[in-house]
């Protein structure tokens, strides 16, 4: 699904039919496994903050407080201007379902292609790929909420659980956890991946990797 959003598409209201259809499935969709759910119930009664660099939504349809999530790379569940000439973002949900629901021959209506509002160019998804992500109030927000949270307890008891954190961008997550479990004697550093499962030497006594899928270990862990 991630490689067809990259297809040069014939015209807009292609595009959006598959785009439609791939935001309905990933954002509107019960996920097909208990993953974020069982999850939750191991930390519902801790001290946690999620970081995390999926769109998907998945933790906050599982229970997980809205408060202390940091989607860093946007939502499926929001537009914005393609161009972008302002930073708001738009909920999609509801014309999202209606290109779902009339589009035919792999076209949506050309009524319903997202524009502007405020300019009248394209709206596009509110997904980081270049400069053009717009960073709106929510997402400054909860970049603030995960920077103080780190702040007040880096020096505490943390585990830092890293779960699915491949090379694509590791600056996000990966790194920062290596750094903030180096800087402290009290911090354990797990990582959970069935191709990236490795911890640095430096923090080797510390850690625990395990080369499994996450479904299978969260369920084992609980």
């Amino acid at each position: 699904m991630y490689s067809g959003g990259f297809y040069p598409y014939s015209a807009s209201e292609e595009f959006w039919a598959y785009w439609s259809r791939y935001i309905f499935v990933n954002r509107y969709s019960d996920p097909p496994k208990p993953v974020y759910n069982e999850l939750y119930d191991i930390v519902k009664n801790k001290n946690y903050f999620v970081i995390t660099t999926n769109v998907d939504h998945c933790f906050q349809k599982a229970g997980f407080d809205k408060k202390r999530l940091f989607y860093t790379q946007g939502d499926y569940g929001l537009f914005q201007c393609s161009v972008p000439c302002h930073n708001k973002t738009y909920d999609n949900e509801e014309i999202v379902r209606k290109m779902v629901e009339n589009q035919r021959d792999m076209k949506i209506p050309s009524k319903l292609v997202p524009k502007c509002p405020v300019c009248g160019k394209p709206m596009t998804m509110n997904l980081r790929s270049d400069e053009k992500f717009a960073e709106d109030d929510g997402w400054h927000l909860a970049c603030n909420r995960y920077e103080r949270f780190i702040k007040e307890n880096k020096n505490k008891k943390v585990l830092y659980l890293e779960l699915g954190v491949g090379m694509n961008t590791p600056v996000i997550i990966k790194y920062p956890f290596w750094r903030l479990t180096a800087q402290n004697k009290k911090a354990r550093y797990v990582c959970v991946n069935t191709d990236m499962a490795y911890a640095p030497d430096k923090i080797r006594d510390r850690s625990l990797c395990f080369s499994e899928d996450i479904a299978l270990t969260i369920n084992s862990l609980k």
